[in-house]
C-alpha cells in the first residue's frame, strides 16, 4: 500500500519537487543506502539523504525534477535493489533547499 501526496504541478516533469520516501523490507546492512545514493548519482539532477532508522527503515528524501525523482523512486520499488524491499511509502512536496549533493547518513 502506498501512501502519496502530489504538489498540484505534478503533471510537469520539469517541476522541482521533494520526494520523502520510507523503504521497508530487509534494507539495513545490505548496502542498500549506497545503491540509493549511487542510483541518485546515475539518474542526476537529485540532491538528498538516505539514511538508516531505528525502526529497521530506510528514508530517503530527494529534490530534483519531479521527471528524476520518479526514474529514482521506480528504481526504489523494482525489486532490483540490494536486500528486499516490502514496500515504499512516499509524499510529495515543494523543494526546502539546503543539500549538497546526495548524501549516506
Amino acid at each position: 500500500m502506498c501512501a502519496s501526496t502530489r504538489p498540484d504541478a505534478a503533471d510537469d516533469p520539469d517541476q522541482p519537487v521533494r520526494l520523502t520516501a520510507w523503504v521497508r523490507g530487509r534494507v539495513q546492512g545490505v548496502g542498500f543506502r549506497w545503491f540509493t545514493r549511487a542510483t541518485a548519482l546515475r539518474v542526476g539532477g537529485i540532491e538528498g539523504f538516505a539514511v538508516n532508522l531505528r525502526d529497521g527503515r530506510v528514508q530517503i528524501v530527494a529534490e530534483g525534477s519531479r521527471a528524476r525523482c520518479d526514474v529514482l523512486l521506480d528504481w526504489l520499488r523494482t525489486g532490483d535493489t540490494p536486500g528486499r524491499v516490502d514496500g515504499v511509502t512516499e509524499i510529495w512536496d515543494e523543494p526546502r533547499g539546503g543539500y549538497d549533493g546526495f548524501a549516506i547518513r
